[in-house]
C-alpha cells in the first residue's frame, strides 16, 4: 500500500504541474496490456536470487498497477483546494500525502487493502513455483497439496490410520474454513471505512 500511495500521488497531478506524468503513466499502464507471462517471471525471480525466499512472493506483485490506477483516480476526485491549503501552511508533498490525502482516502485504502489481502491469501500457485521445498510453502499452497495432491509420504502409520477416518469432504471443508477465516476476521475492522461522502462539507468555495 505504501508503494501504491507514493506512486499514485504524483501520477494524480495535472500535466502542467508534473510534466513527465503522461510518460510515467503509460510506463505503468502498458504492463496491464502486455505481460511477459509465467516463464519470464520465473526466470526473473530465479536470476535475481530470491527463489525460495519470502521475497519471491512479495516483490513480483509489490507495485500492482490496477490498484495504482484506482488510487490515483480517487486522489483526482479530492478537492484541489485542500492540497493548496496544506502548501500554504508550509507542508511538503510527503506531509500533504500522509496528513491530508491518506486520511481522506481511507475508504479507498481499505477497499484496495482488502482486495490485496484476499489476492495474496489465495495465491497458492506462487508458493508452488517459487518455493524450493514444501517446508517454505505458504498456508494456501500447503492446503492445496493436501487436498489435490494428497502426499502422505511424510505421515506416520498412526497418522495414516487417522486419515482413513476422514472423508474428502471434511478435508475440503477445513480448507475452505481456514482460507476464509483470516479475511472474515479482518473485514469488520475495514468495514467501517466503506462509506461515501467523507469529504462532503470539508471545502467551502
Amino acid at each position: 500500500m505504501v508503494l501504491t500511495l507514493i506512486t499514485a500521488y504524483p501520477l494524480s497531478k495535472e500535466s502542467d504541474r508534473f510534466k513527465p506524468r503522461s510518460l510515467y503513466a503509460w510506463f505503468f499502464f502498458v504492463t496491464i496490456l502486455f505481460s511477459g507471462g509465467l516463464i519470464p517471471l520465473f526466470m526473473v525471480v530465479r536470476e535475481t536470487g530470491i527463489m525460495g525466499t519470502i521475497w519471491a512472493l512479495i516483490l513480483p506483485g509489490a507495485v500492482p498497477v490496477f490498484n495504482i490506477i484506482l488510487m490515483l483516480n480517487f486522489f483526482r476526485a479530492l478537492p484541489r483546494e485542500m492540497e493548496e491549503a496544506a502548501f500554504i501552511d508550509g507542508a511538503g508533498h510527503l506531509s500533504t500525502l500522509f496528513r491530508v490525502f491518506v486520511p481522506l482516502a481511507l475508504p479507498a485504502i481499505a477497499t484496495i487493502s482488502l482486495l490485496t489481502i484476499v489476492a495474496h491469501w489465495n495465491s497458492w500457485f506462487d508458493g508452488l513455483i517459487f518455493m524450493n521445498s514444501p517446508d517454505s510453502y505458504p498456508l494456501q499452497s500447503y492446503l492445496q497439496t493436501i487436498v489435490i495432491q494428497q502426499d502422505f509420504s511424510q505421515m506416520t502409520e498412526q497418522e495414516l490410520k487417522n486419515m482413513r477416518l476422514i472423508s474428502d469432504r471434511t478435508i475440503k471443508s477445513s480448507q475452505i474454513f481456514l482460507g476464509a477465516l483470516p479475511v472474515l476476521c479482518l473485514y469488520p475492522f475495514l468495514q467501517k471505512y466503506f462509506v461515501s461522502g467523507i469529504t462532503l462539507g470539508s471545502v467551502k468555495e
